[in-house]
């Protein structure tokens, strides 16, 4: 439990890529570590315009202003959405979600592949193959009805499920470490896909950097 706390700060509070932005009270919208075209053709410029730019920055604007006089202001990410409900709840969700998401991709060329390390071995276990983990991550994802997320999480021994969450959901809230998510809210891909869900959920492989994603998962081989 100790190792999976120390991670989660990690992920929360300390790494420059995800959200270092946020100061003591006051959150800021997460650098981006690629230039807003980069991610095409998976992920449009216009997409990461108005995802990033705008959908994102309006939950960080409703978090600074709703945590201000409450027992919040000064809390972080981590332990906002695992205290807190209603509209609070749902932008930090939404602000952390977001966060891991954008920072866990690569300009197209340099992302896609697989999982290494003791990553790799752990989707074995699960799934008997990176491809099984896979389709199933997919049709997870492409089976949410309305809008919310799909997520690869550890538990405290390392051992790998995959989930899906409603609206601003993580799996922080059940005890898991979140490693990888996709955004399947229509504004994360309408404008390049639009109805055809299950298409952008697949083209996204192409563009995860698994650098990022294996230093999410503290256990050694």
């Amino acid at each position: 439990m100790k190792r999976m706390i120390a991670v989660l700060s990690v992920l929360v509070c300390c790494n420059s890529e995800t959200v270092r932005g946020q100061t003591v009270g006051r959150f800021e919208l997460v650098k981006l570590p690629y230039a807003a075209n980069a991610l095409e053709p998976v992920i449009s410029k216009q997409t990461i315009e108005f995802h990033h730019g705008k959908h994102l920055q309006g939950y960080v604007n409703n978090l600074n202003n709703l945590v201000q006089g409450t027992r919040f202001e000064n809390a972080d990410l981590e332990t906002i959405v695992k205290e807190s409900d209603g509209a609070v709840f749902n932008n930090a969700g939404q602000i952390l979600n977001h966060n891991l998401y954008f920072t866990q991709f690569a300009p197209a060329g340099a992302g896609g592949g697989k999982p290494g390390g003791p990553l790799a071995k752990a989707v074995d276990a699960a799934w008997g193959s990176f491809e099984n983990f896979q389709r199933e991550f997919e049709a997870t994802g492409a089976g949410l009805f309305g809008s919310g997320w799909v997520w690869l999480a550890a538990d405290k021994d390392g051992k790998l499920s995959i989930s899906k969450e409603p609206n601003a959901g993580n799996p922080l809230t059940k005890g898991l470490m979140p490693l990888l998510t996709f955004d399947v809210w229509e504004h994360a891909y309408y404008l390049d896909f639009q109805n055809r869900r299950a298409d952008q959920l697949k083209s996204l492989w192409g563009i995860v950097d698994w650098k990022v994603v294996e230093s999410r998962y503290p256990f050694a081989e």
